[in-house]
């Protein structure tokens, strides 16, 4: 059984959460010591610690004779622009490029700011153990099953459809388990469009789907995103009018790299538009259950009454990336798609679907998932404030609501590939934001990993990367 919170903590992870959900934004005045102790029925100590705690991890301040404040952090809460309006599809390019980059990343002894991977502390290691010799023992035949006709361990897909039930359901033929959640969409990107089609993205995105587009020879279409709600429904309507896309591509809950949401009337509308143009969406959901909102927010999928969304997603960024486990539930290409998985790479691995469903069964991920959103909001905060204090006056931050990333735009004269080699040859490691776009934009933009503790390592680093980023700003201004 884990070990239930005190309840001084208890306190703190909910304001916490209110804090990264913006119930109380920077600025704001928490409720008073009186009021917090009589509403939630507890002491005043309790109160007290629960906001020392708060105090330590950097997300309120105490100001004398007023109160509890939550920290307003300059530059974090400004907007970065939109995207630009729709531009013409293109082919992308950009798999040489992050071949370089991820190259120069994986240098011996530098600091990773860079790839976006689930911190291990962070991850139910132990559970996970526990959960693997449970099923050898119970059913050590899996261990040596492999088949290309039955992909589907049936305990795992139950606990997926329950799982569904949150927010509506689903029908358990249309699942299809990959191995992995980037298989699951190069699989649907197979079955619903071919070489030389256009395919909707959102601008910025993240490049490894970028990379599945230009790996199967079509064209990406972005479509102007803004960094809070996410993609232009109404940018998206007029590429449908004009016949110029063949299927959507969108990380609607948490999009890497902005972090942001799509407000449910947007999915609503969204849903609705893909029936209307028969266009289908390949919905990739992988961070819907790390977003920081008060309820989970539904996917696109919840609101697809024709079967035009492709939902797919995993449990890699809060069980174990290890297990190599995704799923689609594919809706009208159920069929495509499964016979794709099947000649593309046969069976996932059956053991470990059976791990994951013993390890969703209960209540074990629900609380996974709950440290993972408190403490990943709190992280992202941090790396907030150090960007903030570190970087010109005139950098952008984003606001993400989910997710372990932070995208920052520089001054335009900056460059960001230059920036990555001279920050490289200083021992810092980020992602320059010409990946994120098939036509290369944003080169005045980069995105940074929150998810590893903070660490006197992380703040030199932020500190060393932002005199850099000062330095390519002066000199072109010159």
């Amino acid at each position: 059984m884990p070990m239930q919170p005190n309840l001084y903590e208890q306190l703190a992870n909910e304001l916490g959460a209110h804090i990264a959900s913006r119930v109380f934004a920077p600025g704001d005045k928490l409720p008073s010591i009186r009021h917090l102790a009589q509403h939630k029925h507890v002491s005043v100590s309790t109160v007290l610690q629960a906001l020392r705690l708060l105090e330590d991890q950097g997300l309120i301040e105490a100001r004398p004779q007023a109160g509890y404040y939550v920290r307003h952090r300059p530059r974090v809460l400004a907007v970065a622009a939109p995207s630009e309006p729709l531009t013409e599809p293109a082919f992308v390019g950009i798999n040489n490029l992050l071949m370089r980059v991820l190259k120069a990343n994986e240098t011996p002894g530098l600091a990773h700011l860079g790839s976006a991977w689930p911190p291990d502390e962070l991850l139910p290691i132990r559970r996970v153990q526990k959960a693997v010799s449970s099923v050898a023992r119970r059913d050590p035949a899996l261990l040596a099953k492999v088949s290309c006709y039955e992909t589907n361990e049936p305990a795992f897909v139950r606990q997926v459809v329950r799982r569904a039930l949150d927010w509506g359901s689903l029908d358990p033929h249309e699942v299809v388990v990959t191995s992995s959640c980037t298989e699951a969409i190069s699989l649907c990107l197979r079955a619903v469009a071919q070489p030389g089609d256009t395919i909707a993205v959102e601008s910025a995105t993240y490049f490894v789907l970028l990379q599945l587009i230009e790996s199967l020879g079509m064209k990406a279409l972005e479509i102007p995103t803004h960094p809070k709600t996410g993609p232009s429904v109404d940018a998206l309507e007029v590429a449908f009018n004009a016949g110029l896309v063949k299927a959507c591509l969108f990380v609607p809950n948490a999009n890497n790299p902005l972090g942001c949401i799509m407000p449910e009337e947007n999915k609503k509308r969204l849903a609705a538009l893909l029936a209307q143009h028969q266009v289908p969406l390949i919905e990739d959901d992988v961070y819907g259950d790390l977003c920081f909102t008060h309820e989970r927010p539904w996917p696109v999928k919840a609101y697809d009454t024709a079967g035009y969304v492709l939902l797919c997603s995993s449990f890699s960024k809060a069980v174990t990336p290890a297990s190599r486990v995704g799923f689609v539930a594919a809706g009208r290409w159920v069929q495509q798609v499964t016979l794709l998985k099947m000649v593309s790479s046969g069976s996932t691995s059956q053991f470990f679907q059976a791990v994951l469903a013993d390890f969703l069964t209960g209540s074990a991920y629900e609380v996974q998932v709950r440290k993972m959103r408190r403490v990943l909001s709190q992280r992202i905060a941090r790396m907030a404030d150090a960007v903030a204090a570190s970087f010109p006056h005139e950098c952008l931050i984003s606001e993400p609501q989910g997710g372990f990333v932070l995208w920052v735009q520089m001054p335009q004269q900056v460059d960001a590939l230059a920036l990555h080699g001279m920050a490289v040859a200083q021992g810092v490691a980020f992602m320059p934001g010409q990946l994120f776009s098939a036509s290369g934009k944003f080169g005045n933009c980069l995105r940074l990993n929150c998810g590893n503790a903070w660490s006197a390592d992380i703040e030199a680093a932020v500190a060393k990367l932002g005199a850099l980023v000062h330095r390519a700003a002066d000199a072109r201004a010159a």
